[in-house]
């Protein structure tokens, strides 16, 4: 190497040890992710626990999901309606030429008042509980759209918290190959460097800039995504830091198995809709038995109506109060009804087995995917750590006169890509993380 090539180098020599400095203090800062990104003084300060809190004060998908269990709850209030009492009453005036007779087959009062009240009837009881199974159901959605709240918003605030971890590696990177760019025009100028040594860090300066406007624009994305689930005004910004997720409770792959089945919301409303069944099921069987209602009318009757000319003695006020008994004694509609009852819930029962045999293989998968990427974590940070070693030793071989500007700026643009790899690793692994929680009931626990 040339004197003039070493002595040259040696104006940036304050730069270049900086930019060293950094590079060592962050590679083991930002690895264990306590490195924060600058943040703007006239901006909202959010952390995952709060973004996750708002979205589901917010969340119109979670006010939508309890409405509707209140209207599944209403629903099932209307089947037991029928065991209460029900009282109608109404007024009239009819005109008679001839036996006294309304449409309908009773005869014609100014005032009437009836009463119903079911006391046995089997079908109408299994369908309210039924309904109240169903409506339990409607009450597990509520945790479903709850998790999917959680998920959607922890996901977008970490993938939000890396893009600006990266655009700020990006602009130092930039920053540095900018400086780089411009000495080597002044040497090509000079002729001690080739015009293609132009043309390679003009291409590198051209791919950094390129990665810069596509991660401002999914930082635009995401950043609108966080305010519309948090409900925060989009006339202040957002910071946001680098977390690493809440824990769950540590366990073995047979106790998250277990932890899973137990809290599933796909079994548990599978097996409301198995027990839903059931109620029917047997309210088929039992409808072979007699139906009983309590009945009771008061009528007040008008002489005009001719009483008097077709019955022997007219009263004005009249009571009528009983029980009615209905009895099947052949009902086609009633075996068809026991026979489908029995195979819709034999095909519940079975579709309980199929989904809890579902939950373990997805909770073993999860859980095996959360160790890989684990693993592939571990294996990018060592190579990032490598990647800034590296780095280092070059800009000291550098400084020396003992490496070149081209071994600088690969080792260098080495570093940036481990940097992006790293942080790739750690957001998989993240929701993955995620993932894992969700399938074993810990999500919304870990976010409390």
């Amino acid at each position: 190497m040339d004197e003039n090539y070493r002595w040259g180098w040696m104006k940036l020599n304050s730069v270049a040890r900086a930019l060293a400095v950094m590079a060592l203090f962050v590679a083991w800062v930002l690895p264990t992710y306590s490195q924060i990104a600058p943040q703007s003084a006239d901006a909202e300060d959010l952390t995952l626990k709060r973004a996750v809190e708002l979205a589901l004060q917010n969340s119109r998908e979670l006010s939508l999901a309890r409405l509707q269990y209140t209207v599944a709850l209403n629903q099932s209030k209307l089947d037991v309606a029928e065991f209460r009492p029900n009282i109608y009453t109404g007024l009239g005036g009819i005109y008679s030429d001839g036996i006294p007779q309304t449409p309908g087959g009773s005869a014609p009062s100014i005032i009437s008042v009836s009463y119903t009240q079911q006391l046995i009837n089997p079908l109408l009881r299994g369908k309210y509980r039924s309904d109240q199974d169903l409506a339990k159901n409607q009450q597990l959605e509520i945790d479903r759209t709850r998790d999917a709240v959680i998920i959607r918003t922890a996901t977008t605030y970490l993938d939000l918290a890396k893009v600006r971890h990266a655009l700020e590696l990006l602009r130092t990177e930039e920053t540095s190959a900018q400086k780089i760019l411009d000495y080597t025009r002044e040497r090509a100028g000079k002729g001690l460097e080739l015009p293609i040594e132009v043309t390679r860090g003009e291409l590198t300066m051209a791919k950094i800039a390129h990665q810069i406007l596509q991660l401002e624009g999914r930082d635009d994305i995401l950043s609108e995504q966080l305010r519309n689930q948090t409900a925060l005004p989009e006339s202040r910004g957002l910071n946001v830091t680098p977390e690493e997720l809440p824990t769950g409770v540590q366990q073995s792959l047979a106790e998250l198995e277990t932890r899973a089945l137990e809290t599933s919301i796909d079994v548990r409303e599978a097996e409301n809709e198995r027990s839903a069944r059931g109620h029917l099921a047997k309210a088929a069987r039992q409808s072979y038995w007699p139906t009983v209602q309590l009945i009771g009318e008061y009528s007040l009757l008008a002489s005009y109506n001719n009483y008097s000319k077709f019955y022997n003695h007219f009263q004005p006020n009249n009571v009528n109060i009983g029980v009615q008994v209905q009895i099947p004694i052949f009902a086609a509609k009633t075996s068809a009804l026991v026979n489908l009852a029995k195979s819709e819930y034999a095909e519940a029962d079975a579709a309980v087995g199929s989904k809890r045999q579902e939950i373990r293989v997805d909770v073993r998968q999860k859980a095996r995917d959360v160790r890989e990427l684990e693993a592939g974590r571990e294996v990018a940070r060592l190579d990032l750590k490598l990647a800034q070693e590296t780095l280092a030793i070059t800009q000291t071989r550098f400084d020396q006169g003992q490496s070149s500007l081209r071994d600088l700026e690969n080792d260098r643009l080495a570093e940036s890509e481990k940097w992006m790899e790293f942080l790739n690793a750690d957001f998989a692994r993240k929701q993955g993380q995620l993932s894992l929680l969700q399938a074993t009931g810990q999500l919304a626990q870990v976010f409390q």
